[in-house]
Formats: C-alpha cells, structure tokens, sequence
C-alpha cells in the first residue's frame, strides 16, 4: 500500500503546512476594526490563492497518474486479447494433432496387419541378413577352416543367401505396403508440427498472460499513487475553499462596515443641514427685527434659501 509521504517524496509535492493557514474566529470578524478586516482580507486572498495553486498542481499529477493507469490497463486489455487469440490457436493446433494423432495410429495399425499378412514380421529383417552374410563371408575368406566346418558355413551362407532373397521378394510385393507406411509417418510428422506449434504458440500465450498479470500489477500501483494523490488534491482545495469562504465572510463584514459608515455620514450631513436651517432661522428673524446682517450670515441665508 502506497503512504501518502511516500508519494510527496516521489513526485516532490509540498506538504501542507497548516501553520501558514489563516484563521478568522468570529470575535475577529465581529469586532475587528476595518483597517484590521482589510488586511485579514488580504492574507485570506493571498492563502486561498497559495492553496489552489497546490490543489491544482496536485489535481495535474494525479490526472497525469490516472492516465498513466488507464495506459496500463489498456496494455494489460491488449495482452488478455492476444493471449485469447493464441489459446485460440492452441486449441485449434490440438485438434488438428490429435485428429492427425488418431489417423496415423490407424494407418500404423494397417501396417501391422498387412506385415502379419505378409510375414514380414517373421525372422530377421533385411538389413540384419545382409550384415549376417557379410560376417559369415568375411569369416570364410579370412580363417582358415577345415573341410567339414568350410562346407557347414558355406552351406549356411547359402541359406542366409536363400532367406535373405525370399524376404526381397516379399518386400519387392509389397509396394502398397511402403506408400502405407509413407502415408502414416507423413500424417505422423504432421501431428508432430502440431504439436510443436502448440508448444510454440502455448509458451508465447503464457508470456502474454504474465505479461497482462504484470500490467495490471502496475495499474494498481499507479492507481493507489492516484488516489494518495486525490486525497492530497481535496486537502489542498478543502483549505482553499475555507479560506475563500472566509475570505467573502470579511469582505461582506466590509460591505456592512461601508455601509454603517455611510449611514453615519448621511445623518451626520443631516445633523448639518438641520443645524445651518435652524441658524439661518434665527438670523432671518434678526434681519426682520431689523438688525444690520454681515456678508457671512447674508451668505447663511441665502445657502438655507431664505434670500
């Protein structure tokens, strides 16, 4: 089973350091002055930013490794296959020999049966007579015998001589029994090529079918790699996302504190414009009653449309 340091060192990946994570409490959120929320902002942005670089650097080696197995799998497809289609042909060559098998012990069973027929299988072959013969001549004309035992062993090589014809005769009758004898060690030979073609093409599925094994061997070793790999990619991009969600939690805090600020300064204006109305009031009544008015208050005046 592949660890996930394991696949940090082989595909030198950063691990994730939680210590540069940014952490937003809800007092901080709360309370925290704008200028404070400003730059939480920031550090927020800046980590999610960090963060969904890794995820997606992690996501590209892991879609690269889920390639890679399925590259795998598909070599170990194309093995099954060819390994099918040799065990195919192995079965195929099987038939054919031992179809080819069975034939030729028929026509090696006729053969026994027209030798008995002929009495071929009777005494000693010919090839055996003329070595006979030829030992017994050997010996006539190199030893020095008598009389009696001359005349024994010429009458011996004349019987070897007599057998040795009978036994030609019977062959030399027997031409149908050489072209059976041809046709079944012809069918027997090409029994034999079947079978070395089953032995041949047996080896060669059964390196396929290692070969297949070893494939898919691999296709789980990278398949482990990948899913480490995934489980890697979703911690990088679970962290990335919590840090855009409270990323968007500050900004939208933002938004409030701009907006209560806004709020104050409306009422602040129109704390204002209540204060200059009532001031104009006062100098207008001032003017009526005939007091002598300077240039600022006539210009107070005349701002509160009382002019």
């Amino acid at each position: 089973m592949v660890t996930k340091q394991e696949v940090l060192e082989e595909f030198d990946v950063n691990e994730l350091d939680t210590a540069n994570n940014v952490e937003l409490s809800d007092e901080k959120l709360e309370n925290g002055s704008k200028g404070q929320l400003i730059k939480l902002a920031g550090q927020l942005r800046d980590r999610r930013n960090e963060l969904n670089q890794m995820a997606s650097e992690r996501a590209s080696k892991r879609d690269d490794l889920n390639a890679k197995t399925r590259e795998k799998v598909d070599e170990a497809q194309q093995h099954r296959e060819k390994r099918d289609e040799l065990n195919e042909q192995v079965q195929e060559h099987k038939q054919s020999r031992n179809e080819l098998n069975a034939n030729a012990n028929e026509l090696f069973d006729q053969v026994e049966e027209m030798k008995s027929d002929l009495e071929l299988d009777d005494g000693t072959d010919i090839e055996e007579l003329e070595e006979e013969i030829e030992k017994l001549e050997f010996r006539q004309q190199t030893e020095v015998l008598s009389t009696e035992d001359e005349r024994e062993l010429i009458e011996k090589i004349e019987n070897k001589r007599k057998e040795l014809k009978q036994r030609k005769e019977k062959v030399e009758d027997s031409g149908e029994l050489e072209e059976l004898i041809e046709e079944a060690e012809s069918v027997r030979s090409e029994a034999s090529q079947h079978h070395q073609k089953v032995t041949e093409l047996a080896d060669e599925a059964q390196e396929h079918h290692n070969q297949m094994i070893e494939a898919y061997r691999a296709a789980d070793e990278i398949r482990d790699k990948a899913d480490e790999m995934h489980e890697l990619f979703v911690e990088a991009q679970e962290a990335a996302d919590r840090h855009h969600e409270d990323f968007v939690r500050v900004q939208k805090r933002l938004r409030e504190l701009d907006k209560e600020e806004e709020a104050e300064r409306k009422d602040e204006r129109a704390e204002q414009r209540e204060k200059a109305k009532e001031e104009a009031e006062e100098i207008y009544q001032q003017f009526k009653e005939g007091e002598t008015l300077d240039t600022e208050d006539l210009m107070k005046l005349q701002k509160a449309g009382l002019l």
